[in-house]
Parts: structure tokens; C-alpha cells; sequence
């Protein structure tokens, strides 16, 4: 599990592709490389990817084609930053909300609106399907990072940024038509699957008739 507050900024600093497969490596910051080993979890981008391999800093992740179709990780290029955060350990400070690390779609930086001290950032779902996840004023993460909703449409929401997002994460060098990885408030999800599923089966059962003071169907 993770908390959605990044931990470092890390440039990408090797890939070896095989056929629906990717290794690639971090230069990781020193202050997260403590009690790192094989098998630990490490964010990158949001998507929760298991360590294969520690040379110093560097440190390898395995891609395979289910992250490469679901994630922007797969168009990251040697000498792109990417957001990194350690797993949460029990008694940690939840500073932003509970995060798999699971990653549903990716979404595109469709509109910018910079101000004093403010960015506006819209984006635009690659599945349209996923829209009823995201609610005003719930919760996201987008390459890791915990926001707040802001104004949301049919097809689109922004999220507002302060000048510290935009300073320790990859945020602030986004540009139009950049992907983000999108992960949906995983609470969310599951309320409004269940009231899609006991509505479905509502309609299933058919009309209630009541007779002689009974319910039936």
C-alpha cells in the first residue's frame, strides 16, 4: 500500500525491451535506499512494481505487457523522471489516502491554466467507462500522487495544484497531451459498483405487486 506523497523524483537511467516486456531502471534518491531489498515494492508513476535488481542507486523493475497496456511506464524513454515512493509501513503518517498502487487506465493532459501560486490541470480519461469513479471533490491519484478532485464533467475533471506539487513531483513539467497514470479511490469504486449491481439486480427481479398485504415479485 502506498499514501499517494511522493518521495523523490527519479530519472530513468536504463531499459531493456524484450517482446511484451521491459526491464528498466531508476537512479533512486539516497534517502530512499535505506533497507531497500529484492521483492520490496516501489511506486513508480503510481503503479506499484517489485524490485529485481539493486546496484547502488540504480534500481530495476520488470513491466510486463499487462503495465506496459494499462500504463504510460511503457513510452518512458531514458533520461524521463518519474515519481517514486516507498511502500507505507504500519504507524507511517497516511498524509494523502490509502493507494494500491493499481493502475486502471491512463488519462491526457488536455487544458492548463496557470495563475499566481495556482495550476488548474485538466485531463481527459482514456476510458470514458471510468468517469463514474470520479467524483467532485473525491479523491485520485494521478502518477502517485493523492489529489482532490476539482470540477468534474462528462468527460473530463481538473484537479488544482499549489507550487509544492508542482516543485517535488513530475507535475510541474507536464505539458499537453502528456499521459498520467490514473488510479481511482479504491472506497469509491466499490460503492458505486455495489449500488450498480443491487439496481441491475432490482430491475432483474421485476415490479413488486403487493396483494392482500403481502410483497411479492
Amino acid at each position: 500500500m502506498f499514501t499517494g506523497i511522493v518521495q523523490g523524483v527519479a530519472p530513468l537511467v536504463a531499459i531493456e525491451d524484450k517482446a511484451n516486456f521491459r526491464t528498466h531502471t531508476v537512479q533512486l534518491p539516497a534517502e530512499m535506499l535505506a533497507n531497500l531489498e529484492l521483492g520490496a515494492s516501489v511506486a513508480n508513476n503510481g503503479c506499484c512494481l517489485t524490485v529485481t535488481a539493486i546496484e547502488g542507486d540504480r534500481i530495476s523493475f520488470d513491466l510486463i505487457k499487462e503495465t506496459l497496456r494499462l500504463t504510460n511506464l511503457g513510452d518512458l524513454q531514458v533520461g524521463n523522471l518519474v515519481n517514486v515512493e516507498r511502500a507505507a509501513k504500519f504507524n507511517d503518517e497516511i498524509g494523502g489516502h490509502l493507494m494500491s498502487g493499481h493502475i486502471m487506465c491512463t488519462a491526457e493532459i488536455v487544458k492548463i491554466l496557470t495563475s499566481e501560486n495556482n495550476r488548474q490541470v485538466w485531463f481527459r480519461i482514456a476510458n470514458e467507462q471510468n468517469m463514474k469513479y470520479i467524483l467532485h471533490k473525491g479523491f485520485i491519484g494521478i502518477d502517485g500522487i493523492s489529489l482532490t478532485l476539482g470540477e468534474v464533467t462528462r468527460n473530463r475533471f481538473c484537479v488544482h495544484l499549489i507550487p509544492e506539487t508542482l516543485e517535488r513531483t513530475t507535475l510541474g513539467k507536464k505539458r499537453l497531451g502528456d499521459k498520467v497514470n490514473i488510479e481511482i479511490d479504491p472506497q469509491t469504486q466499490a460503492v458505486v459498483d455495489t449500488v450498480e449491481r443491487v439496481l441491475a439486480h432490482r430491475d432483474l427481479a421485476g415490479p413488486t405487486v403487493k396483494t392482500f398485504g403481502e410483497t411479492t415479485r
